[in-house]
């Protein structure tokens, strides 16, 4: 059974999916745009019946009572202390940490600069922000790929999104192989007020540097789709060079940028079998 809270850090409140039991050694689980805490499912029944406390947010923005208006309090560091404060609040010194899409970009800041709280790290999709960057410096291929990054940045964007009734959203995430019912659900989330809003100030907001990111040392799984759409294999391959701790690259076949909802079982196989090596 999955039993969904409301968490509060300092001013904001977040909603909080958690699931297994309590003693199990926990899993934060962090979604990416424009899906919410609803897209890990499988995955947090999958660790539960494993025996593990699986633990999935909707993040900053996403939460319906952590929108603030500012576009500061939407800074990357602001996102990463979000899922720090988090853990410290459930009373939980260490963790496994998993992340999707922008998810993924927290999930390895998190580890970069709190390495001592993560016990194993799993990305899907998003490499590692130093590989990002070099690669949108060096494959044009990555540029072309990002574009939506720049124009996301546009404050017409948000404008034109509400005026299409966040119509073009579950489009392309029908079309990337999302199931419409999922889809939906994130969709009504975006809707809300202020939703879609916080959603894209990720994008707007500056930050870390990312290409100052630092080398990961804790045990790394990064799985890529070599059909995403908005990743290229450049990217993809060049994580390696920063992560020093135990590393594996995995490769799903014919696999796009929503790999949690298009090959869910093989994902929450390779999961399980990455937690469980380092547990």
């Amino acid at each position: 059974m999955i039993e969904t809270r409301t968490i509060a850090l300092g001013t904001l409140r977040f909603t909080v999916d958690l699931a297994g039991p309590a003693g199990g050694q926990p899993v934060l689980l962090l979604h990416g745009f424009p899906e919410t805490r609803h897209m890990w499912r499988p995955q947090m029944e999958a660790l539960a019946a494993a025996g593990y406390r699986a633990i999935a947010p909707d993040q900053r923005g996403y939460s319906t009572g952590a929108r603030p208006a500012a576009l500061d309090a939407y800074r990357v560091e602001r996102i990463v202390e979000d899922a720090v404060m988090l853990m410290h609040v459930l009373g939980i010194a260490q963790f496994h940490l998993v992340g999707h899409d922008w998810g993924g970009q927290i999930a390895w800041l998190v580890t970069a600069r709190h390495s001592d709280k993560v016990r194993s790290l799993t990305v899907l999709s998003r490499p590692h922000p130093a590989a990002f960057v070099r690669a949108m410096e060096e494959d044009p291929d990555q540029s072309r790929r990002s574009r939506h990054h720049r124009a996301y940045r546009e404050d017409s964007a948000v404008i034109e999104m509400r005026r299409a009734e966040l119509r073009p959203i579950r489009a392309a995430l029908i079309a990337q192989n999302v199931p419409a019912a999922f889809a939906d659900i994130h969709v009504a989330t975006l809707a809300e007020p202020g939703g879609i809003e916080g959603a894209m100030n990720w994008y707007r907001a500056t930050g870390f540097a990312a290409d100052d990111t630092p080398v990961i040392t804790v045990p790394t799984l990064y799985v890529w789709g070599d059909k995403d759409s908005t990743v290229g294999r450049y990217a993809a391959e060049l994580t390696r060079d920063y992560v020093t701790g135990a590393y594996r690259f995995v490769t799903l076949a014919d696999a796009g940028h929503f790999l949690v909802d298009e090959f869910p079982d093989e994902v929450t196989a390779l999961l399980l079998a990455h937690i469980a090596a380092n547990s």
